[in-house]
């Protein structure tokens, strides 16, 4: 087989004779839609058992050869700049520690998209913290955790600091790990404005990939069915798995999604429109006054002065808000 290589099975934890197969897929948290993909093989020679054929450097085969060889983060951000040219358009890049180092990171800002990933808990990656660089696992031994069944034990707001003196603020939030109490997870954010529950979430959407490669593998014959050597006929068949996979994704969304029903959606929210949450505060609190003053036999000057009274006590932006209302 062209390009076979040795790799390292994460899951089994061993060495063997294969692919990476990189993976970018776009979700907007109820499908996923594989986007674009690419076998890797290693790029140190040594760990090749075959090369790949000749092929003119003029064509396709030839540019896909070259990328095989391609460590992975530089491959991951070509598949982005791609995603973007081709008119796909995300809010987060979400991805395991793999890719989590701060020069990675600060790459996908660049290009105007914002990165919630885990992070390796490695003394040799720093952050900027309270004036001091720190890795994650000093970060975590100079604060206090919180207590009880909170999701999060901590929550911090540290920098990456690029090699060209540019600084990237991100949040940093140490999570529970399910089943060992004494681990933990730290994600990191560059979109400041998230809270931690928000990041948490967005971030547990990137289980949909590893839905999709055990689909493809189990149920869609990915590693099975084609017993080419070729690497062409390999990324061919690989392009055939995916296209089945985002028929079955189309299908499911069509039988399973209430947003895909078509014109019935919009007839129901014509019938049923939505009130927004400061209309409904109204009504809650004229209800209130209509109570107060039908059970205390309050008079309209003092309903006024209740009133007065309640709305000088709320924060500035909801008071102004309040008014505008009314």
């Amino acid at each position: 087989m062209e390009l076979l290589s040795r790799i390292y099975d994460h899951c089994q934890h061993v060495y063997t004779r294969g692919f990476r197969l990189l993976t970018l897929g776009w979700s907007d948290g109820n499908t996923f839609i594989p986007v674009d993909t690419q076998a890797l093989a290693s790029g140190d020679q040594k760990k090749r058992f075959h090369e790949s054929r000749n092929v003119d450097k003029r064509t396709c085969g030839y540019q896909q050869r070259i990328m095989a060889q391609t460590k992975a983060p530089l491959v991951m951000l070509d598949m982005l700049r791609s995603a973007i040219a081709a008119g796909i358009h995300a809010k987060y890049v979400l991805f395991d520690s793999w890719f989590s180092a701060p020069a990675t990171i600060l790459k996908i800002v660049a290009q105007k998209l914002h990165v919630i990933a885990i992070v390796k808990k490695t003394a040799k990656v720093l952050y900027l913290y309270n004036g001091e660089k720190l890795s994650v696992k000093e970060i975590y031994r100079k604060n206090t955790k919180r207590r009880g069944r909170s999701r999060y034990l901590l929550s911090v707001a540290a920098a990456i600091l690029g090699s060209d003196g540019v600084i990237l603020p991100v949040r940093l939030v140490y999570v529970r790990k399910r089943g060992k109490r004494k681990e933990y997870l730290v994600l990191l954010s560059t979109d400041m404005s998230l809270n931690e529950e928000e990041i948490i979430r967005i971030y547990g959407k990137r289980w949909e990939i590893e839905v999709f490669f055990k689909v493809c593998k189990s149920y869609l014959r990915l590693t099975k069915e084609c017993h080419s050597t070729s690497y062409d006929a390999m990324v061919a068949w690989n392009a055939v798995v995916i296209s089945r996979y985002m028929m079955l994704a189309v299908d499911k969304r069509l039988e399973e999604d209430p947003r895909s029903f078509g014109e019935l959606f919009f007839d129901t929210c014509d019938e049923l429109p939505d009130i927004t949450w400061m209309k409904a505060f109204m009504l809650l609190l004229d209800t209130f006054l209509d109570i107060a003053a039908e059970k205390y036999f309050l008079a309209d000057d003092e309903i006024e002065e209740l009133l007065g009274a309640f709305m000088d006590a709320l924060p500035e932006p909801l008071k102004k808000s309040l008014q505008l209302c009314a």
